[in-house]
C-alpha cells in the first residue's frame, strides 16, 4: 500500500534581500526624499502585513548602514518584481542584490500512541 500522505503543495522559497542605502541622511534628505522612504517603509510593512516579509529593516554596521530583509515567495521571479515595485528603488534611492537561502523544511509532529 502506498503512502499518500504527503503533500504536493510546493514548499515556498526564501531569499534575503540586501540593499544599499541612499548617500544621504534622513537628515540631508529632501522632502521629496524623504516621503518616497516613507513609502519605500510603507511597502515593505505591507509585505510583512501579507506574510511575504518574514522580517525586514535597517543594519546597524557602523560606517555602512544597509537594509535587509528575508522573505518568502514561490520563485526568483516574485523576488525581482517585489523589487522593481519598491518605492525607493523605482526613484533611484537605494539597489538591491538577493540571495537565495537554504532554510530547513519545516515538520510536524504527530503523535501516533
Amino acid at each position: 500500500m502506498s503512502d499518500n500522505s504527503t503533500s504536493n503543495i510546493q514548499e515556498k522559497m526564501h531569499y534575503m534581500l540586501w540593499s544599499v542605502p541612499p548617500k544621504e541622511s534622513q537628515q540631508d534628505m529632501t522632502a521629496e526624499q524623504r516621503n518616497i522612504l516613507q513609502q519605500h517603509f510603507a511597502y515593505w510593512t505591507d509585505k510583512q502585513n501579507q506574510g511575504i516579509a518574514l522580517f525586514w529593516g535597517r543594519v546597524l554596521k557602523p560606517n555602512d548602514p544597509h537594509g535587509m530583509a528575508i522573505i518568502e515567495v514561490e520563485n526568483a521571479d516574485e523576488v525581482t518584481q517585489l523589487i522593481s515595485e519598491d518605492p525607493a528603488v523605482i526613484a533611484g534611492m537605494i539597489t538591491v542584490d538577493f540571495f537565495p537561502m537554504m532554510v530547513p523544511p519545516r515538520t510536524t509532529s504527530t503523535n501516533l500512541t
